[in-house]
């Protein structure tokens, strides 16, 4: 490579335009859960979606691969997996993605996997499904290379344990299994260790970052943890009440975040780790998606000095606030000074 050429620029792999995804309440009134979220996820990249509960973050992803419960719905926007949009694609077309191009690691692995199925015939019925011409006996030896890849030990021997005789992390290493049995383009993963003590929670991390080494995968890391994702994300998507209230590199949010949530989730991390036993929280709780209110949705939990009678009335946009660097707050400028004072 000479001295005047550039690696090529990533091709974009998803695609999220102006997405609403709602439900009705008794009265069959609608209530946005996610309100015009928009975002983009590049070949190997990883992008970390983080908000408190109920930000929405979940349902997103949800959204985005087929997955949304009964009684939830995509109201409007557009999703595009390679160009193609997955908003209009069949049932049986979302199943053949699902698993071979776009795999999910979920929040509880005891929940993913079937109780009563040993853990190597359901990572063995997965490379099944989407394997053509996979025998049995074929999809065995490959259940068992998958787990060793993850590090269970003795994994053909393990293989034929059920999920109950397994530990937590190991579950989740089972999950992850396979969730990469088929080397997809995108991992989303939703909590994956949330349930999971902190050295095993390093762990399941690394495995992850070795899965996509391995397969080449660009990944969607959903969580409530800022401090997880610091070594992991190329860039961060923070929501708040359905939408997305700042986004950036990491080195833009960490540095010079400019939304007053970001700044508070930030200092709660800091002041939570720091030696002077001073604890950082964000006063009260997120809205109701049915009781927002009017203008800026944090503005009730807000801190920031230069607030004004702006934030209480007018919804903000996001918008660009430096190069790559987005914020939904009408006083962004504002946002740094206020995340040193608060970090101490």
């Amino acid at each position: 490579m000479t001295p005047d050429t550039h690696p090529p620029t990533p091709a974009i792999l998803l695609k999220v335009e102006d997405l609403v995804v709602g439900t009705r309440d008794d009265q069959g009134r609608e209530i946005r859960l996610v309100d015009g979220v928009s975002f983009e996820i590049a070949e190997g990249e990883v992008l970390c979606i983080v908000g408190e509960s109920g930000s929405g973050k979940s349902i997103t992803m949800a959204a985005v691969l087929g997955l949304l419960p009964p009684g939830v719905d995509v109201l409007s926007g557009r999703v595009e997996y390679r160009g193609e949009d997955l908003l209009a694609a069949s049932e049986k077309r979302l199943r053949e993605l699902r698993g071979r191009r776009l795999a999910m690691v979920f929040q509880d692995p005891m929940t993913a996997l079937n109780p009563v199925a040993r853990v190597g015939a359901q990572i063995a019925r997965a490379v099944r499904l989407h394997g053509d011409g996979v025998t049995r006996a074929q999809a065995d030896r490959r259940a068992a290379e998958l787990l060793a890849a993850v590090g269970v030990p003795d994994a053909a021997v393990r293989a034929r344990a059920y999920p109950h005789q397994w530990s937590g992390g190991m579950r989740q290493r089972a999950v992850i299994a396979a969730a990469i049995a088929h080397d997809p383009d995108l991992l989303v993963a939703d909590e994956p260790t949330t349930a999971l003590d902190v050295t095993i929670q390093a762990q399941i991390m690394d495995l992850l970052a070795q899965a996509r080494r391995r397969t080449g995968a660009a990944m969607a890391l959903i969580t409530h943890d800022l401090g997880l994702v610091a070594q992991t994300a190329d860039r961060i998507v923070i929501m708040y009440s359905g939408r997305i209230v700042e986004s950036g590199t990491v080195w833009d949010l960490f540095d010079a975040p400019r939304h007053p949530y970001t700044a508070g989730l930030l200092a709660s991390l800091l002041t939570a780790e720091s030696s002077s036993g001073r604890a950082y929280a964000i006063p009260g709780s997120p809205p109701q998606p049915a009781a927002r209110p009017a203008g800026c949705p944090f503005a009730p939990r807000c801190e920031l000095p230069a607030k004004s009678a702006r934030c209480r009335t007018d919804l903000p946009p996001l918008r660009v606030v430096s190069p790559a660097h987005d914020s939904a707050c009408h006083h962004a400028e504002s946002v740094s000074r206020f995340a040193q004072e608060v970090a101490g």
